[in-house]
């Protein structure tokens, strides 16, 4: 059983349906229009005006945009080839929408769902959009520059915050620590949390460009957006940020040394990744030891309900417990409309409401079941797999779009991390950048096939003994 979907023909299936028949049905209208030629050109434009305005205006804005680039992505859909443009990866996106779909019909609160799956279908186009432009490897390239260097932008503001000071915008430190006074800086995002969230991915994209990029200058810059991006990112005094920065670097030092192995002498490949792992980990708890600050507030993750934080995310986990156990199966519908009409039933403390279930696993639990949260994680497994396989293949050929690849994965496994005590992600800022990971992955799916098939045909093609 083919369970991480290696062999699903969705070409043959696209060939043979209706629906497959009115893809490309508008082929002929692209190959004589002269908008028709450019948009490749005016996709890309649309996905990168989401990443650079996503942190500075209003999420209706850039509603709007994502309206726009779902348009046009079912345009480019009807007019484009006919051949290799989905994967399993996509159809297991489609399905966990069809699952949320179902669950918004089912749900007790199905006009606040319905506001909830309109954002998931704009944030899903976002991605179907995203992963064909990302097909071509200098839009790639192109598409990550930007948004390395809107965060760049973000980042100067965060540390210009630390600097000359910002005023906080609601209780984000328990009022009787003693980081009751310490600056969180939140940049043009306005929330500490979200920022970290949103600089999290910056940190091993950046990294990425040090390799990818050419030319000392463009390495340089990518060196000072390296610093930059960390220094901000620690400054936002996130713990779940924090938790997802020392997940990323861990999952990018190992991934580095599975790129580098076949090259490193024989005595590196026994002690070199633990070696720089070890020295990496030591330098991340060797500055949270020697200032203040980082301490006070890295300590107050082991307190429980000491810290009057942990206490209000232990008593909404505690409510969303109650409220999983009450729609197990397809849960109360997508979105945090929803949410916040159920979750006064079930709340724990009714001085305090709750926006979220303060974690993405329990919100997508408590959203769309446990049929949802399944899919989700094969996708997951599926995402997986594929960047092994495609890591394998250009690592073979030595091609540095591979260390973009790494950038996402170890992007990808910060998140989660992150999102065990967060749902920044239902933010646009950061919900576009999840489903920008997942199409950055998701567009190297053709290299991964063709490694599939060419190891497929070369072992049928072996003779018998």
């Amino acid at each position: 059983m083919d369970v991480l979907l290696r062999r699903l023909d969705v070409e043959g299936w696209r060939s043979h349906s209706g629906v497959g028949r009115l893809l490309g049905l508008l082929q002929g209208w692209q190959e004589k229009s002269w908008l028709g030629r450019w948009l490749p050109h005016c996709a890309a434009l649309l996905v990168g005006l989401v990443l650079v305005l996503a942190p500075l205006m209003p999420s209706g804005m850039i509603g709007m945009l994502l309206v726009a680039g779902g348009g046009f992505w079912l345009l480019w859909t009807l007019a484009g080839e006919r051949e290799g443009r989905w994967s399993g990866v996509h159809l297991l996106v489609l399905l966990y929408w069809g699952i949320a779909l179902l669950a918004t019909v089912l749900s007790p609160v199905p006009r606040a769902a319905m506001v909830g799956l309109s954002k998931l279908t704009l944030y899903l186009l976002f991605f179907a959009l995203a992963e064909r432009v990302m097909r071509n490897e200098r839009w790639r390239s192109r598409l990550l520059t930007v948004y390395l260097l809107t965060a760049l932008l973000v980042s100067v503001e965060g540390i210009r915050q630390w600097i000359f000071g910002a005023e906080p915008l609601a209780t984000w430190t328990d009022p009787e620590s003693a980081l009751a006074n310490v600056t969180r800086v939140y940049s043009f995002l306005g929330n500490p949390n979200l920022l970290a969230g949103y600089l999290l991915p910056s940190v091993p994209l950046s990294a990425a460009a040090i390799a990818v990029w050419r030319g000392w200058l463009p390495k340089l810059l990518a060196v000072v957006m390296l610093g930059m991006n960390t220094a901000s990112l620690i400054l936002t005094f996130s713990r779940g940020g924090w938790l997802g920065l020392v997940a990323a670097t861990i999952a990018g030092v190992g991934l580095l040394g599975i790129w580098f192995w076949p090259r490193l002498p024989l005595q590196w490949r026994r002690w070199g990744v633990p070696t720089v792992g070890g020295l990496a980990i030591a330098l991340c708890i060797g500055a949270i030891v020697s200032v203040a600050p980082l301490r006070e507030r890295a300590a107050s993750i082991f307190v429980a309900r000491g810290d009057s934080s942990n206490n209000f995310r232990i008593n909404v986990w505690t409510a969303v417990q109650q409220m999983i156990w009450a729609r197990p199966w397809l849960g109360i519908g997508p979105g945090n409309v929803a949410f916040n009409q159920i979750y006064p039933l079930y709340q724990v403390n009714v001085r305090f409401t709750a926006l979220s279930a303060y974690s993405i696993f329990l919100e997508i639990l408590v959203e769309v079941g446990v049929m949802g949260f399944s899919v989700f994680l094969w996708l997951l497994a599926v995402l997986a797999d594929r960047a092994w396989r495609c890591l394998q293949a250009l690592r073979t050929t030595a091609n540095p779009q591979g260390f973009w690849l790494m950038g996402a994965v170890a992007t990808m496994v910060g998140m989660l991390t992150h999102g065990l005590v967060d749902t920044i992600w239902f933010r646009p800022e950061v919900a576009t950048l999840w489903w920008l990971m997942v199409a950055i992955v998701a567009s190297f799916a053709p290299l991964a096939d063709r490694t599939e098939n060419t190891a497929a045909n070369g072992l049928d093609a072996e003779p018998s003994t």
